[in-house]
């Protein structure tokens, strides 16, 4: 490949110690803020005014070669899996994190198996990786991350993962929520929406078979419905709803309930009267239909306690247990 004569040149950390006066050792000092060595402050004012001065930005994984271990907290998950829910929340667990030192990265790839998601992550080196959706995390994912050098596992996870750190949280018990409430109102035939995006199967199908597990100890049916988190979609599904013979509906969470509830009223279908409908995550929204949602509640370990958690996993390979969410159901008008 024939270089580009008119590509700006790279600015290097020696173009800063030559501007500074000073030596490339003295600009890696300041620049990575290592205490270890006492710099005087006109020498470490002159180094950063000349790295501003050239527009320089330190390469993070040169850094973390030569200080042994990274600052990165890799997060695996898409982008459309972060609902509601977890985007103001993951918005402060970024805050909490750099308050410790550590800078958060989101890994949206999709992998064939968990071994092979997690020698991609530790491709990065990351200090840490905290696993939001682990079902398919597996003790030989955990194996590959903890041999790459990875000091911190830490997962949400249905069940414990033998080397992670894990936080229960049951998505089946989401769903087997939502239908024994919509059983108990006397509803027998119950559809359950599964969302078309990508990356929601991860959280959809795990709801979707704990709705199954309690039909399956009653006389209730369960009918899989594809929606997505559109209006043209939710009209489409609304048009048809006569002729699926549903009388209650678990709608994945309250953007997809919400949507749903006004397309079917504008079919002129009754809610709760002829269907009744649960959400989830009780995001404000569900409060302010009309009827106000019916949904499930997660109460969510605070940002900081996970960005402790971390930290503590990356400094001594331990912390305490982080208490497991169990949802509860919030009783309102729609259902």
């Amino acid at each position: 490949m024939v270089k580009d004569p008119t590509a700006p040149a790279s600015i290097t950390s020696a173009d800063v110690a030559r501007l500074a006066g000073v030596s490339r050792a003295t600009v890696s000092f300041v620049l990575n803020d290592t205490q270890s060595h006492r710099v005087s402050a006109s020498t470490r004012a002159r180094v950063l005014a000349a790295a501003e001065q050239l527009g320089y930005v330190p390469h993070a994984a040169a850094r973390s070669l030569r200080a042994g271990h990274s600052n990165l907290v890799l997060m695996p998950t898409s982008v459309s899996a972060i609902g509601r829910l977890l985007s103001g929340w993951l918005d402060d667990l970024h805050s909490e994190l750099e308050r410790h030192g550590y800078t958060t990265v989101l890994h949206a790839g999709r992998f064939p198996d968990p071994v092979t998601a997690a020698r991609a992550w530790a491709e990065l080196r990351p200090a840490a990786v905290f696993v939001l959706e682990s079902d398919g995390f597996t003790a030989q994912a955990g194996d590959v991350l903890r041999r790459a050098g990875v000091r911190g596992l830490l997962a949400f996870a249905a069940r414990p993962v033998e080397g992670v750190h894990t936080i229960a949280l049951d998505h089946s018990r989401i769903g087997a929520v939502a239908m024994e409430h919509l059983i108990s109102r006397g509803r027998r035939s119950i559809g359950v929406v599964m969302p078309r995006e990508r990356g929601l199967d991860v959280f959809a199908q795990p709801r979707l078979a704990g709705a199954q597990g309690v039909a399956a100890r009653s006389m209730a049916t369960v009918t899989a419905v594809e929606m997505a988190y559109t209006q043209e979609s939710a009209v489409e599904l609304a048009k048809r709803w006569s002729s699926l013979g549903l009388d209650g509906v678990f709608a994945y969470n309250d953007e997809y309930a919400a949507l749903l509830l006004h397309a079917l009223q504008d079919e002129g279908i009754s809610v709760p009267d002829e269907v009744a409908i649960v959400g989830s995550d009780d995001l404000v929204l569900s409060a302010v239909q009309r009827p106000s949602l019916t949904t499930i509640s997660l109460d969510l370990p605070s940002p900081a306690h996970i960005a402790d958690t971390l930290h503590e996993l990356i400094e001594r390979g331990a912390a305490p247990a982080v208490p497991g969410m169990e949802p509860v159901l919030v009783h309102r008008q729609s259902s």
